[in-house]
């Protein structure tokens, strides 16, 4: 006798709404979450759909009614609650719009709890469209089954985001001209802690000594090539979830 398919299947397709979520409540989803369901995932009566409303968790829903401007779902079962991400912050300086896009998409499926952008002196780009890069960060989180989204913030001026910084929280300065081992530094720490990256053209001098003049700061190494600004992001990330984050737990 063939085993009972699970459900909902993992090939179901997976969006974030803004409403909070509760059992045997009916969404309408509309707009361009309809579209994809309706003529993209070409979703019927009885389809699964799973739903997360970064509140309550991750929600298996039933389709109810579908047509090609919306799709009505019930939600049958919470799946899971809304994750605990690690409290890291990645402080990317801004960089052309296709590699920043980058950054923001593989930060959100590594798992960093918030993305600070910031304006360096040598960035080539100076502002950020937030409802795009809202966008991208969520459809990044809804590929890679994030229950919680990361906090995406306006773009700040190194001067101030350093001014501002938090007593508690390190900052850990991935230094082109050197500095500790990074898997060294982050298997040591505990607690809040960012990870601050370079544009282009990498800090100049005084924006270097000032980050190193902060309290909370460790210079570290991600080793002896020079790694471009969303390589840098990447791989600080991958170092610090394997070392410091929450690979180790599974």
């Amino acid at each position: 006798m063939p085993a009972t398919p699970a459900w909902p299947p993992r090939s179901a397709p997976r969006l974030f709404v803004d409403e909070p979520l509760s059992l045997g409540q009916v969404v309408t989803l509309e707009g361009n979450q309809a579209h994809y369901l309706s003529r993209v995932m070409r979703a019927a009566e009885g389809d699964a759909v799973i739903l997360c409303d970064n509140r309550t968790g991750e929600w298996a829903s039933r389709v109810t009614a579908a047509n090609k401007r919306s799709i009505a779902v019930e939600l049958v079962e919470r799946l899971r609650p809304r994750e605990q991400v690690p409290d890291l912050t990645l402080c990317a300086a801004l960089l052309k719009k296709p590699n920043f896009d980058l950054v923001m998409e593989k930060a959100t499926e590594l798992g960093v709890r918030a993305i600070q952008p910031i304006i360096t002196r040598r960035c080539v780009a100076d502002r950020l469209n937030l409802d795009r890069a809202k966008a991208i960060v969520t459809e990044a989180a809804e590929q890679c089954a994030r229950t919680a989204l990361p906090a995406l913030s306006e773009p700040i001026k190194l001067d101030a985001s350093l001014r501002d910084w938090p007593e508690d929280r390190a900052l850990f300065f991935a230094d082109e001209t050197g500095g500790a081992l990074a898997a060294a530094e982050f298997s040591s720490h505990s607690g809040p802690a960012a990870i601050i990256i370079g544009p282009e053209g990498g800090f100049d001098d005084a924006e270097r000594a000032a980050i190193r003049a902060l309290p909370q700061a460790k210079a570290i190494s991600l080793g002896p090539r020079i790694l471009r600004g969303e390589t840098a992001a990447i791989a600080a990330l991958s170092v610090w979830m394997a070392c410091a984050g929450d690979w180790q737990d599974r």
